[in-house]
Formats: structure tokens, C-alpha cells, sequence
């Protein structure tokens, strides 16, 4: 098997993979998936699509994570996971779908407008 990439994004956070034949070791921008995500919560978020279709230890995943927080870049490489699984074996795609893991969460920060305090927020009103 040939290194197979996709694209992963969410919110702020892009996150670009390369999969590759190997015993589940995931590099996050040249770093463990352990000591990058510190969390169990966001460690399970990333590993979720790999672990659904039980591949968890087939794939060897190299990261370059940007931007956003790490619940957005999380989740960004959830995405990517789960396109390059799709990308190595189109019949997993109703399986990861069924879960949500191929839908690109669309919802981003709404820009501040001026004159106010944020996007929505008004000003104290003050009858006098």
C-alpha cells in the first residue's frame, strides 16, 4: 500500500495526514499522539474512526496539525482519519457516515461587528 493523504478542518484548525502501513503509531507534528493530545477525551475523539472500523493497529498516521484550539484540531483530524480510511477502502464510507465522522462540521466564530462589545452582544441600554 501506497501513502495515501487527506484533509482534515474544523473551526480555525486544519489538519493534513499521511497513512501508511504500520502498527498504529500516530505522529503529531513530529510529536506522540499521547504527549500532544495529553487529554483521554481528545485521544478518543481522534482515535473514534480507527477504532470503529477496528483498524486501530494496521495504520501508521503522520500529522501536520494548524491553527485553532485543540478541541478544533481534534476534531479536524478526526476528519482526516476518517477521509483516508474512505480513500483505502471505499466500503467503509456507511459505516464512518452513520457515526458523523464524514461530515465537515460547518459552524465557525462569527466575525465582531462594529460599535458592539462582540459578534451579538449589545451595550447596556440605559433609559437615562
Amino acid at each position: 500500500m501506497e501513502v495515501v493523504n487527506a484533509l482534515g478542518r474544523r473551526k480555525a484548525a486544519v489538519a493534513r495526514i499521511f497513512v501508511s502501513e504500520g502498527n498504529g503509531k500516530i505522529t503529531i507534528n513530529k510529536r506522540d499522539l499521547v504527549t500532544y493530545f495529553p487529554s483521554p477525551l481528545l485521544q478518543y475523539v481522534v482515535k473514534q474512526p480507527l477504532n470503529k472500523l477496528g483498524v486501530a493497529e494496521k495504520y501508521d498516521i503522520k500529522v501536520n496539525l494548524d491553527g485553532g484550539g485543540f478541541k478544533g484540531q481534534s476534531e479536524a483530524l478526526r476528519l482526516a482519519i476518517a477521509r483516508a480510511l474512505v480513500k483505502i477502502n471505499p466500503e467503509d464510507k456507511p459505516a464512518l457516515k452513520a457515526e458523523g465522522f464524514m461530515t465537515r462540521d460547518p459552524r465557525e466564530v462569527e466575525r465582531k461587528k462594529p460599535g458592539r462589545p462582540k459578534a451579538r452582544k449589545r451595550f447596556q441600554f440605559s433609559k437615562r
